[in-house]
């Protein structure tokens, strides 16, 4: 109770800041109002859960905040958007890339039927892994290896989301979208990167188009860990 005394005021600012956000960027985004589940979730999913003790009294600020090994947890307002644009059924199977403290995994969950998680670095998936086991989520599955490459034996599927930019689209990732899916991440060089959303219609054509600039960490598309679940 104490804990909700402290945070509860602050979490409940946090959702008028994406409201202002929503609002003040509705021309270029094209979303004057975000899905209410959305917004529901945003509220349900505590984010001080999801970041480390030291940054734990600015949890609900609406802007990135460190979580370690040079990543951050994404602006609030952006993972609300990113939310709203995937369009989420309860039935949907999404695969997300860039797996972090595992607090865009737990806004996910809430609102799809199963979520597949990729992330490169082991102490960022132990840490979500636990923090997600804690919390009682059960329809989130952990992968360790590259992002770039997918999750293809659990392909295809209905939504994807990265967390982390790569300068081009993963060609793996297209492949895995679903006829009438969509696919939702940052792309570009680190000083041009912009939100974008892709969809394959029900012909298999896929179209796409640019939301607004962002800044992410850059999407590690290599390493020494490849898919050991």
């Amino acid at each position: 109770m104490v804990i909700e005394a402290y945070y509860g005021p602050l979490r409940r600012q946090m959702l008028r800041d994406i409201q202002a956000d929503v609002k003040a960027l509705a021309a270029t985004t094209g979303r004057g109002d975000l899905d209410e589940r959305v917004m529901e979730v945003m509220a349900k999913v505590h984010r001080h859960h999801f970041v480390p003790l030291e940054v734990q009294a600015f949890a609900y600020a609406n802007t990135p905040l460190p979580i370690g090994c040079g990543k951050t947890i994404s602006q609030p307002f952006i993972v609300a958007l990113m939310t709203d644009l995937l369009d989420l059924n309860p039935d949907d199977r999404v695969l997300e890339i860039g797996t972090g403290f595992g607090y865009q995994a737990a806004v996910l969950a809430e609102l799809a039927a199963a979520v597949y998680t990729v992330e490169i670095l082991p102490a960022l998936q132990t840490r979500a892994r636990q923090t997600l086991s804690e919390l009682g989520y059960t329809n989130v599955h952990f992968r360790l290896g590259n992002g770039a490459l997918g999750w293809p034996q659990e392909a295809p599927f209905d939504k994807i989301i990265l967390t982390a930019a790569p300068e081009l689209i993963p060609p793996a990732l297209i492949e895995q979208i679903k006829v009438g899916g969509r696919l939702v991440l940052p792309a570009g060089p680190p000083d041009a990167q912009q939100l974008m959303m892709v969809e394959r219609d029900a012909a298999g054509k896929l179209t796409s188009r640019t939301i607004l600039p962002v800044r992410f960490s850059a999407l590690e598309s290599e390493g020494p860990v490849e898919g050991r679940a």
